[in-house]
């Protein structure tokens, strides 16, 4: 075995995790009509820090169920499933991108956050 070289990151790889991400932590203090965009920028930021890609990509039924209470009353926590996958297409932004999908659970007790099977 080799040694690891300091300052280069290990290689990307296609991974798949369930995340919760409490939304009422990051819009506390945000202007009702900003509350809902601001949820999708923030579960966004999340996903390019957790998963390393530049490019993130909301699925629509994680945006629906963002949005499903109106702009302003969202729900306090969402379980998100961020899936880092190679892209097809080379436009020079990265060999990877993250697709995030909502998973419905029933409570929130007691879940961590889980590497899942790729499908």
């Amino acid at each position: 075995m080799g040694k690891k070289e300091k300052g280069k990151p290990n290689p990307l790889g296609e991974v798949s995790r369930d995340y919760t991400i409490n939304l009422h932590k990051a819009v506390h203090k945000e202007t009702f009509k900003r509350k809902a965009p601001r949820a999708v920028s923030h579960i966004i930021r999340f996903a390019q820090k957790n998963m390393l890609t530049d490019d993130v990509r909301i699925d629509p039924q994680l945006n629906e169920a963002v949005w499903a209470r109106g702009i302003r009353n969202l729900p306090r926590r969402i379980r998100v499933r961020l899936q880092r996958k190679k892209k097809e297409e080379d436009d020079g932004k990265g060999k990877y991108y993250t697709l995030a999908q909502y998973v419905p659970v029933d409570s929130f007790d007691n879940l961590k956050t889980e590497i899942t099977k790729q499908q």
